[in-house]
């Protein structure tokens, strides 16, 4: 894993998810050096770079241009931009364009999220999978009902991390947000 330091970020731009959930995403999606990845609400790229060290090709789609030249230069830093395309649309318009997917990862959805899984299983080929991150309470309740919909087998889990700040009197614990991974299945 990348640790969260080596990512060049931009205060406007949401990112990079951190170091620990990437872990836990990575592990969840269960990608393979073949896969075809499709990172929705890409940000800053930090799932983007971490799927780019394992899969065959990822596609960073965000709609704001800034993420993209920010991902642009975060995949040049650590040499994986020929592993990636970076697309600027919102995810239903780069969806279309799009064939034969393996992993779809939607960390952003802006509102669209159930078209957004709709339209992206659709493309997913028959072993594929949908992971959604979300620090909404909402997101996961609108997820899994989509999901189940789509008959896909579902995982959900909850996390809560806390890194220990190391001072002169003790170790303070310092909580992030608790992020929802929501991991779903094609039969």
């Amino acid at each position: 894993m990348f640790p969260d330091s080596v990512f060049i970020t931009k205060d406007n731009i949401p990112g990079p998810t951190k170091e620990e959930i990437r872990c836990l995403v990575i592990c969840k999606s269960q990608v393979s050096k073949n896969d075809v990845v499709v990172d929705v609400g890409a940000g800053t790229g930090g799932l983007t770079l971490e799927f780019a060290k394992r899969a065959r090709l990822v596609y960073a789609v965000d709609k704001n241009i800034e993420a993209l030249h920010l991902i642009e230069k975060n995949l040049n830093k650590h040499d994986l931009s020929e592993k990636v395309n970076l697309i600027n649309k919102n995810a239903l318009k780069a969806l279309r364009d799009i064939e034969n997917i393996d992993i779809l990862m939607i960390g952003g959805s802006g509102g669209d999220l159930s078209s957004i899984i709709e339209k992206g299983h659709k493309k997913l080929k028959k072993k594929g999978r949908i992971i959604i991150t979300s620090i909404l309470l909402e997101t996961p309740i609108e997820a899994i009902e989509k999901l189940k919909s789509l008959k896909m087998e579902i995982e959900v889990i909850n996390v809560s991390i806390s890194k220990g700040n190391i001072s002169k009197r003790g170790t303070m614990m310092l909580a992030n947000n608790p992020i929802t991974i929501i991991t779903a299945k094609n039969d």
